[in-house]
């Protein structure tokens, strides 16, 4: 079973890069653009916070289950890179980055112009994605 929910959460990386992406670039193409917020606009933020959120579901089972992750947890392991990397950094920046993603689209449901609608999206989400992007475990990527 662990090893199914790593396969898994190492796999729907790729889908929470795209949906982040694809929402971020939504935002800054109709913020660029002058064009009215709508259902579709909406959508497409959700398309980046659902998988985003199911990954972040994934990745707490895996720190409570995986040898890498809390059971790890001692003063030798701060000491090493790759253990404190899955035992503190992935999994505190990826809680930001999500956390950020979410302020981002509920934000964008409470504004009241189109032009703050967009801006959320593409701030909280394109910091989101930088997070992501450098604290993903490259080393570690499937198919390396």
């Amino acid at each position: 079973m662990y090893t199914g929910i790593q396969h898994f959460h190492s796999y729907l990386t790729y889908l929470v890069l795209l949906g982040v992406l694809i929402s971020f670039g939504a935002a800054l193409a109709g913020l660029a653009g002058s064009k009215p917020f709508t259902e579709k606009d909406r959508k497409m933020g959700l398309f980046g916070l659902i998988p985003a959120h199911l990954q972040g579901v994934l990745g707490i089972i895996l720190y409570f289950v995986s040898p890498l992750g809390l059971s790890n947890a001692s003063g030798a392991a701060m000491k090493d890179s790759i253990s404190r990397l899955y035992m503190l950094e992935h999994p505190l920046t990826m809680i930001i980055a999500l956390v950020l993603i979410t302020i981002g689209y509920s934000r964008s449901k409470r504004l009241a112009t189109d032009s703050k609608r967009y801006k959320s999206i593409a701030i909280f989400y394109g910091i989101a994605l930088v997070l992501i992007l450098i604290r993903i475990p490259w080393h570690a990527w499937p198919g390396n």
